[in-house]
């Protein structure tokens, strides 16, 4: 998988989210078209794994968490950034989400749960913020930025 093979996955996906509003009804059907059962659900994990396999994803450490940014936000990913973690029973720095949050949930060891949720897609209307927290195993999380905006409290 090479970074270019990822950003025309990335960028099939994030087409079909220009203009929709970050909410529940976008994470029912991000779940329901995407989720866990779907093709695009496991190419994307396919090229996650792969991606950190071959050290151009999650090329960077902080408390034992792996992470990286694969692509800022540009036209053809509809504005959106890509990140990607991997995390081990743990919680990363609080945040917040001035444009909202889209992350895809892809466990890797155990019962993976981010914030709380199995395997698939979770989004974070704009103005949220939380601690992401990974428990029961390990898991990668790709995460969606609207305009790369995240802010980390201090």
């Amino acid at each position: 998988m090479s970074r270019s093979e990822f950003h025309r996955q990335i960028r099939a996906l994030t087409g079909q989210l220009a203009g929709r509003e970050l909410n529940q009804a976008l994470q029912d059907w991000l779940n329901a078209e995407h989720g866990p059962a779907s093709e695009t659900y496991r190419q994307l994990q396919q090229a996650c794994r792969d991606g950190v396999a071959e050290g151009w994803m999650c090329d960077r450490e902080a408390g034992g968490i792996r992470y990286g940014r694969v692509f800022k936000p540009d036209t053809e990913l509809q504005g959106f950034s890509v990140d990607v973690v991997d995390m081990d029973d743990c919680a990363g720095p609080h945040h917040s989400h001035p444009n909202g949050e889209i992350d895809l949930v892809m466990p890797l060891e155990g019962d993976a749960l981010f914030d709380d949720h199995p395997a698939g897609w979770v989004v974070y209307p704009a103005g949220s913020a939380h601690t992401p927290t990974i428990s029961n195993g390990r898991a990668l999380v790709l995460y969606l930025l609207p305009d790369g905006s995240i802010e980390f409290t201090r």
